[in-house]
């Protein structure tokens, strides 16, 4: 008995430190998009149209404020980006846009299910609403 609860909190313990891990692992984005300036303009239509997306593709699993607590983000082995962090919004808008267009691991690319690349920079103009 005592080695089967031993054995479960080490398992325990090492999925939790890999969850950890692969959440600090760097994501390196390319110059190129470190370095885009969003042709979108941040206006009510476009934080709109953004907003719209977020609900659709993005809420399940970063949440409804950004805070990276969806319905979906405890099935994840990595735990998603909460947004209103100042980290995070730190990062340029292209990095956003790149990150949202090609993903990783747990962050898929929505290149194909988000086609029109304005829409995307609209996602990135509400992301920069969910500020603490």
């Amino acid at each position: 008995m005592k080695n089967n609860i031993l054995l479960l909190f080490t398992l325990a313990f090492v999925a939790m430190s890999f969850r950890f891990i692969a959440q600090n692992d760097p994501w390196p984005v390319p110059d190129k998009y470190v370095k885009m300036v969003n042709p979108v303009k941040s206006d009510a239509t476009s934080i709109a149209t953004g907003k719209e997306l977020w609900s659709k593709h993005c809420q399940s699993c970063h949440g409804k404020s950004g805070k990276g607590d969806g319905p979906k983000a405890a099935q994840l082995k990595t735990v998603p980006d909460d947004m209103t962090k100042a980290d995070v919004q730190s990062q340029t808008d292209g990095a956003f846009f790149y990150k949202t267009s090609e993903g990783r691991n747990d962050m898929p690319s929505f290149k194909k299910k988000i086609p029109d690349q304005e829409d995307i920079w609209a996602v990135v103009n509400y992301i920069r609403t969910l500020k603490k």
